[in-house]
């Protein structure tokens, strides 16, 4: 799916930006506050691929999009402000959430802006690599520095740029927080190397050390200065503030950033970097296999962001293993986009996407559509993309390969990788196998069920042989637990017609009783709304369940909402997954009636419902044959 254009589409068709004044997401549809929703053009948005259906609520005007929601309203929001953030809501709301999370979406928050200059900076030097060798331009020329200027510049200065999106990230004053970064850079203070050992600030010996293109000396001397911005702030009388705070901040901050973050960020980096080495040199083979094979899952949870700051900084000390070898997951999925592309003759619209999507995999690096549109639809791709990737990942780490410039893995990146013949086989390799595997053993089809008879659910058993008009066909049953203590009510009674018109998917609602929510099934928690109002979870054979705790709850900002479990975390039936103040959502003035529904997905799913008013958590809710 084309969530860029999907995202023009959907401020064109609410008016454009002039129309919005604010835009938040919850766990399945984007919040418009429009100024005069009149102006939206509901039907087109009800029609939109992609968009399931618009409901007008609570004051805002609701674009219901499922799963994919997160995806559409980042692609939104790029390069618009319109004053609304789900981390800031998030934060504002006061809820707790782990350090490793807290990490994961500082460095995601910090680096997203810069990606797409760094990502151009090392095509450019790729388009350089290939042109000296070539012959076509002289490394000496003017022409060439000039042009290795623009490709180096934004390495050189991370220190800088960084500092900028930390301090908007951790709501710091940015452009104080870049000079922090700039004076690590200044010639006066790069001039003291000279002098070696005998350095010293106030008497306090400084170790001098060159911080360009450094990650981790940044990241601590910011996040320091963040606290130190907030403190001064308090203690400092609020018509000297202009000038003072970032006065005082850059007289604390960068004589500490020279005494002790930078050496000690400085010498961290270096422990994680010669640690990766290390484990590398003991298996490259397995390093291959596991990062070219599971990489694409640390993309769907974030963890890829963890990446980030050792790569860059294993860019700057010479070449960085762990990109060359994630490479290989990237044309693991171009190539079973490919194979696809190949086998889906009779199915134009699935030929369609698996062919725009490959062309995008290979010529930009961007795999978006792949995962969300063709690998997470059809899971018979995904051991395939497990087995391509491992198999070409295996191959760069078992002969080092590395990435010299930060760039998206595509086929124009190619000569930034050294040695670049062995990095072509591996992702070669990938690919091909990828392919040949779609291929041989293709996607499961979508149509199986259409004319299977309804079953009665309670003679259902685990297998069950439905008689069609032309053959057998086996179908299997999942039970559905109750998540919630509480009164039941058909969802043709909640007060969203998101959910009571069935556009979301089938299912029951509950009127609780008790303030908590137990998981539901044995399977994965996929979603979870900063706000802990709702929660998403995926079964072992694949089916997705949402539970909404009361309606509109999002603008309660994270009030009342306690989850106990992360996005990603393996759960087991019963197990407590979020706990809710009922008595102060309802004083607050909103219904908790609580929609437990199936989501909409490739299977067609025969949802069979209890007959009954009362259920207690851990009893049978709903009876699934798919």
């Amino acid at each position: 799916m084309d969530y860029k254009k999907m995202s023009d589409d959907i401020v064109r068709l609410v008016g454009g930006e002039e129309n919005i004044n604010g835009l938040v997401h919850c766990a399945t549809r984007l919040r418009f506050d429009l100024k005069d929703s009149r102006k939206a053009e509901r039907e087109e948005l009800e029609k939109h691929e992609g968009i399931i259906t618009v409901v007008e609520s609570g004051g805002q005007f609701q674009v219901v999009i499922g799963s994919h929601v997160a995806y559409v309203y980042t692609e939104i929001m790029k390069n618009r402000d319109f004053g609304s953030d789900t981390q800031a809501t998030s934060e504002s709301s006061g809820k707790k959430t782990s350090v490793v999370s807290t990490i994961f979406e500082v460095i995601s928050g910090s680096f997203s802006p810069l990606i797409s200059a760094m990502a151009g900076s090392g095509m450019l030097k790729a388009l350089l690599t290939v042109l000296t060798l070539l012959g076509w331009m002289s490394a000496t020329s003017d022409t060439y520095l000039i042009l290795s200027a623009a490709g180096n510049a934004v390495f050189y200065f991370l220190p800088i740029l960084l500092g900028i999106t930390l301090g908007i990230k951790l709501k710091a004053n940015p452009y104080v927080a870049g000079v922090i970064g700039a004076a690590l850079m200044e010639p006066n203070f790069t001039g003291l190397m000279d002098k070696g050992s005998d350095v010293s600030f106030l008497g306090i010996p400084v170790v001098m050390m060159n911080y360009s293109s450094s990650v981790f000396p940044i990241f601590i001397s910011i996040s320091i200065y963040a606290f130190v911005d907030k403190l001064l702030k308090k203690i400092i009388f609020k018509d000297l503030q202009l000038f003072l705070v970032p006065m005082l901040a850059l007289m604390i901050m960068v004589p500490l950033s020279a005494i002790a973050f930078g050496p000690f960020g400085t010498t961290v980096g270096d422990w994680i970097s010669s640690g990766v080495t290390w484990l590398i040199g003991v298996s490259g083979i397995l390093s291959g296999i596991v990062l070219g094979g599971f990489m694409m899952f640390m993309v769907v949870f974030g963890l890829h962001w963890g990446f980030a700051p050792i790569s860059i900084h294993n860019i700057g000390i010479g070449g960085d293993p762990i990109e060359a070898m994630a490479a290989a997951a990237v044309f693991a999925q171009i190539g079973v986009a490919f194979g696809f592309f190949l086998k889906a003759k009779k199915d134009k619209t699935l030929r369609t996407l698996a062919g725009s999507a490959s062309i995008t995999g290979l010529l930009a690096g961007v795999t978006e559509p792949i995962i969300y549109g063709l690998v997470l639809r059809f899971k018979r791709a995904i051991p395939i993309v497990i087995i391509a990737g491992a198999a070409g990942g295996a191959i760069n780490g078992h002969f080092g390969v590395k990435m010299t410039a930060y760039v998206f893995h595509n086929i124009f990146a190619i000569p930034v990788y050294t040695p670049t013949l062995v990095y072509v086989i591996a992702i070669a390799c990938s690919f091909t196998v990828a392919t040949v595997l779609a291929l041989t053993f293709g996607y499961e089809s979508k149509g199986r069920r259409e004319n299977s008879k309804t079953v009665d659910s309670t003679k259902v058993e685990e297998s069950v042989p439905v008689v069609t008009a032309s053959k057998a066909v086996d179908l299997k049953k999942e039970t559905i637990y109750s998540p919630i203590t509480g009164k039941i009510a058909p969802l043709r009674q909640v007060n969203d017609s998101a959910f009571s018109t069935g556009a979301m998917g089938k299912g029951l609602a509950i009127e609780p009783s008790v303030g908590e929510v137990v998981a539901p099934i044995d399977g994965v928690v996929t979603s979870l709304f900063p706000t802990g109002h709702a929660i998403g979870l995926t079964t072992h054979a694949g089916t997705e369940i949402l539970i909404h705790v009361g309606i509109n709850t999002v603008a309660l900002k994270g009030k009342y909402f306690n989850p106990v479990v992360q996005e990603g975390d393996i759960v087991k039936q019963g197990d407590l997954l979020i706990q809710f103040d009922m008595e102060q959502i309802i004083e607050a003035g909103y219904e908790i009636v609580t929609p437990v529904i199936v989501t909409l997905t490739k299977n067609k799913v025969d949802i069979f419902e209890i007959d009954q008013e009362q259920i207690q958590k851990n009893e049978v809710l709903l009876t699934l044959v798919v």
